[in-house]
């Protein structure tokens, strides 16, 4: 039941649309060429400001970014991007150039989805794009199915709306990016449970083999600066040493 309304659904949902940005013309041509061929509504952009006027012009679903852009590269992009608009917050697939693993780390770190290493197959590149709008749609998709939308969770003061992406503390709305929400969002609903590093990297990431999990660690730093009153003394999100964490309501 819940498959045959999945593919229902995917039969009458609008083409997804990817921004590619990327300074070298022919990339961008090419990989728009092989994502338009694979049923996605496809722009390029050559620069940052670029991007970022396209993207508040025409909001993508995901965004192929290059990293060394000039101007306003693509970390910086990136952060522009996951600034609140109240539009949902695309996905990002960072490129970056072989040899320049603290790019990665970063960029996943800041809130990045996937990641693809110059030189690469445009064939890789839109697997690559299906399997992260195919996880993102897929989550939203079965539970609504199985349990309709989700309901708003509150504890105490913070709220979290999985149906908007939106959460608040006290009076305050909190401005997250899109991993961030995913983070908090997994850890509320998973109460009491704790999780290591490498588990949220697996479930939450999506990223079983990634060997370098300190980017769960930069994550919960932040949420905890931007959702708990005392970040010293976090209420919400605790630490079970040597362990990980959990969600206490």
């Amino acid at each position: 039941m819940i498959t045959a309304a999945m593919n229902a659904v995917t039969e009458h949902a609008p083409r997804a649309s990817v921004l590619v940005v990327d300074d070298e013309p022919t990339i961008g041509e090419v990989l728009a060429r092989y994502l338009e061929r694979a049923g996605y509504r496809t722009r390029v952009a050559s620069d940052g400001p670029r991007a970022l006027a396209l993207s508040a012009a025409h909001p993508p679903d995901l965004v192929v970014l290059d990293i060394m852009l000039p101007g306003i590269d693509g970390l910086e992009v990136m952060r522009r991007l996951h600034e609140p608009t109240g539009a949902p917050r695309a996905r990002v697939i960072l490129l970056t150039a072989r040899g320049r693993e603290a790019e990665r780390i970063v960029g996943l770190r800041r809130g990045a989805d996937d990641y693809v290493v110059k030189p690469f197959s445009p064939g890789e590149l839109v697997a690559r794009v299906e399997a992260v709008l195919r996880r993102s749609a897929a989550t939203a998709t079965v539970d609504e199915l199985e349990h309709g939308p989700r309901p708003a969770i509150e504890f105490d003061g913070l709220r979290i709306e999985p149906a908007t992406r939106r959460v608040q503390a006290g009076e305050r709305e909190v401005a997250l990016t899109a991993r961030e929400f995913d983070l908090l969002a997994f850890l509320a609903r998973n109460r009491g449970q704790v999780f290591s590093r490498d588990r949220l990297m697996e479930l939450v990431w999506q990223l079983p083999d990634y060997t370098d999990s300190s980017t769960v660690t930069v994550h919960i730093r932040r949420l905890r600066a931007k959702i708990e009153p005392d970040p010293e003394r976090p209420r919400f999100i605790q630490t079970v040493w040597g362990v990980g964490y959990r969600f206490e309501p």
